[in-house]
């Protein structure tokens, strides 16, 4: 990989959010990763209504050739559109204030407090922790959140 897998990341997304917005649907991450001997730029993108197949291939069509001729990623890599999904993962700023309220499970790399799982309402956060359940945890102990749907 030539660029860093963030700033790829990171420059296609400023590149499209505003004609994804423009379509209707907000973008919710944007990820290039390496999966076996495979690379993918995966597009997640989410609406209030949900979102369909449809919604997704919309997206694929619409950005496909914009991505070609931005031409970011020096390697060759496979396009993926999809939802967030009911319980999606939460990795940014704007995640954690669009899901604040919101049922979630904080997995920690090590016990804080005598636990290694939170689960509660998300009730807010700062730039070193995040408080779930009323419990603050520092964020450089939370190796993943996800919020929980209940079945």
């Amino acid at each position: 990989m030539g660029k860093s897998a963030n700033n790829i990341a990171n420059t296609v997304k400023k590149a499209l959010e505003g004609v994804i917005n423009d379509l209707g649907y907000r973008l919710w991450d944007v990820e290039y990763v390496k999966e076996a001997s495979d690379y993918f730029l995966r597009f997640t993108i989410d609406s209030d209504e949900g979102i369909t197949i449809e919604d997704c291939e919309k997206v694929h069509r619409t950005i496909d050739p914009m991505l070609d001729e931005l031409d970011p990623i020096e390697d060759a890599y496979h396009l993926e559109v999809s939802s967030p999904g009911v319980e999606r993962e939460i990795r940014t700023d704007f995640h954690l204030e669009f899901c604040q309220g919101e049922k979630v499970e904080a997995k920690l790399f090590a016990p804080f407090e005598g636990s290694k799982s939170y689960v509660g309402t998300l009730d807010g956060f700062d730039e070193n922790t995040v408080t779930v359940g009323g419990v603050a945890i520092p964020r450089d102990k939370i190796s993943k959140i996800n919020t929980v749907f209940e079945f």
